[in-house]
């Protein structure tokens, strides 16, 4: 069986948790999956690749690490299941952006 540590992305690939939208408001009131459908666009990244080599063969380092929390394009990247988790493998160019906490 695979496992998510046993995952290593390829080049500038990072596999990422997408995070699971709140399914109350801050007031306390539910809100139903009808209404929460939309996939998010948030996750956390759990295994990154070295980078990718340049036209000299130079290697780009990534900018984002295991750890960051990071949003994505919505349509970017090919989800697969491991342990039961939907998890996505995309390109970091298909990375938007870091989320500080």
């Amino acid at each position: 069986m695979i496992t998510l540590n046993k995952i290593k992305p390829l080049a500038d690939n990072v596999l990422i948790e997408p995070l699971q939208k709140e399914t109350t408001t801050p007031s306390g009131i539910f809100i139903p999956d009808t209404v929460n459908k939309e996939k998010p666009q948030e996750g956390k990244i759990v295994a990154a690749g070295p980078g990718r080599k340049d036209e000299d063969g130079k290697l780009i380092e990534m900018q984002v690490k295991v750890g960051n929390v990071v949003m994505y394009k919505k349509w970017g990247g090919t989800e697969i299941k491991v342990e039961g988790k939907e998890v996505l493998l995309v390109k970091e160019e298909d990375i938007l952006a870091i989320v500080e906490e």
